[in-house]
Order: structure tokens, then C-alpha cells, then sequence
């Protein structure tokens, strides 16, 4: 049987298939640990997904389903860890043989991970974009051009001053990459562009919200657009518009950068541009089995074009009192 599962010896055609025919009825399954020790490998990806409270889950866990399901195509096991522990787990898992490769998740600009991937650790790719990738393999969605798209589309239907409700503080305060992206090509393009843009950061909660709205009201009174990218403020921000008697997209438009799940099923099916989840978790198990057939594999740096799809959320601003139609 082992030569059959091998492959390490030529076996005839008619016994492969008498020891296939019985493995699937014994239901027979290769034990993980025999042949991690038999060939020095684990077959096991680690991927380090942590979890915090001030990001949007679903869209981690859609990357980890799609980390899991494409590994497994491979014949990768998937090691979740969704611990806070940072450059210590890493030296834990990859230290101690258990995984042979990892994928990072949650990267930030100045990510303490990368100096142990950098000196002595394992192959790797990461799912976001420090800012040195030098020498990494990184996959990710363009951020910074999906902030430039939406201030493109705004500004073309005549909008001139834009707010932006951001993520929750703590993810600005560790500079998570795909925030500090967002907001890098938001403000380059609508200062390119001479368009006012105001961003507040902002906790998911309804009372959040409406403290941060109320805010950006007082401060610029003139907003006729908002860029929201907080998955978990979608909903708060427009039932509060709609409480201070503002029509969307009559009175004021909305954009967002966030799953196409939650854009397409808003109460206001919002322009939106859409996070690639899936695709993202795909290409990263690709690119890093890549590199475990071949060391010299290419490393750097993979951005997916974003896509803005217009839907019912945003819309020329209206028109100020006295001017003519």
C-alpha cells in the first residue's frame, strides 16, 4: 500500500487499482504525523489570521475559507492561529517543524512578523502590503487605487466636498496597511482633483456613528458625499441620514469600500468597491505553493485592480436654491 500512495516504486496497473479499490472502501486516510517524519515535511500551512474586535470578521474568515479550501486542493493542511501573539507565534509554529510555510493576514505598515520572516523563517506570503516589501511575496487588493476610484466617481457627478468614515481608531493607531492605503489614495486623488475631504475614523456602533456624523456636519456643513470604509457603520450612517431628513443619493451620496455582500444588500444598495475576499485567499496558497515547489520561486508584490460598481447610493448633488434646472 505505501508504494501505491508513494508512487516511490513503479507498481502494475491492476494492483494500483485493487489498492485504491480498498483504501476508498477502508476508508483508509495516511497518518499526518508518519508522513510528516517519513518525507521531513508536514504538508501544513500556518495561517496567521488574529482576531481583534475592531475589524470586520467575515471578511477575515472568507480569506481563511478560501486559505483552507485551496490548500486542501493542494494537499496543504491549514494551522489557524488567530491568537495576538505576533513574531513569537511565528517563531513558535515555524521553529518548532510543525508548518512549513505561512500565510500573514492583518499586516500592518511596520509589521514586528516580517524581521523573523526576513532572517530565518519559513516561506511565507502575505495577505496586505507593509511598507517595505521588499524581498516578500505580498498579495492584495490596491487600496490606494480604490480610494482614487471613489473619489473619481464622486467628483464626476460634481461632488466637492467629501467625508470619509473610516475605520475604528485602534486599526489606524497600528497603520493596518489596507486602511492606511485607503486613505493615502482618497486624499492624493481629491487633492489632485481640488476637492475638499475630510476623514474621521469611527467605532461600528449606532452611537458612534452618529457622534462622528454630527461631527463632520458641524465641521463642513457643505458634504454632499460620504466614502465609507467600515463595514459595520454601513447600516448606523443610513439610518441616520435618513433621520436628518437626507435623501440617498438625492440629498447625499453614498460610496463604499467593503464585501459585495454587504454593498448589494444594504437598505440603499450601495456603489461600492468590492473586496475579493475569496480571490485573495486563493492567490495566496498559490503563490506560496509555488514557492514550495520552488525555492527560487519570484517573490513580490500581487495588487488586484479594484472594480467600482455603481449602484443606487450615489448620484449627482443637488442642485443649490435659486439656480435654475
Amino acid at each position: 500500500m505505501s508504494y501505491v500512495l508513494s508512487g516511490k516504486r513503479p507498481i502494475s496497473d491492476g494492483t494500483r487499482q485493487r489498492v485504491r479499490a480498498s483504501i476508498e472502501q477502508l476508508g483508509y486516510q495516511p497518518h499526518a504525523g508518519a508522513r510528516a517524519l517519513a518525507s521531513s515535511r508536514s504538508r501544513i500551512i500556518a495561517l496567521m489570521v488574529p482576531l481583534r474586535t475592531d475589524m470586520y470578521v467575515p471578511v477575515m474568515l472568507d480569506i481563511a475559507v478560501a486559505v483552507a479550501t485551496t490548500a486542501r486542493a493542494h494537499g496543504y493542511d491549514v494551522l489557524l492561529l488567530t491568537g495576538e501573539e505576533g513574531p513569537s507565534a511565528l517563531r513558535r509554529v515555524t521553529g518548532s517543524g510543525l508548518a512549513e510555510a505561512v500565510i500573514l493576514m492583518d499586516v500592518q505598515l511596520h509589521d514586528e512578523r516580517l524581521a523573523v520572516l526576513r532572517t530565518a523563517g519559513p516561506p511565507a506570503v502575505l495577505v496586505g502590503l507593509p511598507a517595505d516589501p521588499s524581498g516578500l511575496s505580498c498579495v492584495d487588493l490596491d487600496f490606494a487605487a480604490a480610494g482614487a476610484l471613489c473619489v473619481d466617481h464622486l467628483a464626476a457627478l460634481g461632488h466637492r466636498e467629501i467625508a470619509v468614515v473610516g475605520e475604528s481608531p485602534g486599526v489606524y493607531a497600528r497603520h493596518t496597511g489596507f486602511a492606511e492605503r485607503t486613505l493615502r489614495g482618497l486624499r492624493q486623488r481629491a487633492e489632485r482633483l481640488g476637492v475638499g475631504l475630510l476623514h474621521r475614523a469611527c467605532e461600528g456602533s449606532h452611537d458612534a456613528v452618529a457622534r462622528v456624523l454630527a461631527r463632520i456636519l458641524d465641521e463642513r456643513p457643505g458634504v454632499s458625499a460620504f466614502v465609507v470604509q467600515n463595514e459595520t457603520a454601513v447600516e448606523p450612517l443610513l439610518a441616520l441620514l435618513r433621520r436628518t431628513g437626507r435623501a440617498v443619493p438625492e440629498d447625499v451620496s453614498v460610496v463604499a469600500v467593503c464585501p459585495e455582500a454587504v454593498a448589494a444588500q444594504a437598505s440603499v444598495p450601495l456603489t461600492s468597491v468590492a473586496i475579493p475576499a475569496q480571490e485573495l485567499g486563493r492567490r495566496a496558497v498559490e503563490r506560496l505553493v509555488a514557492r514550495l515547489a520552488d525555492p527560487a520561486a519570484r517573490t513580490g508584490t500581487e495588487l488586484l485592480t479594484p472594480v467600482l460598481t455603481v449602484r443606487e447610493s450615489s448620484g449627482p448633488p443637488p442642485r443649490p436654491l435659486g439656480i435654475p434646472l
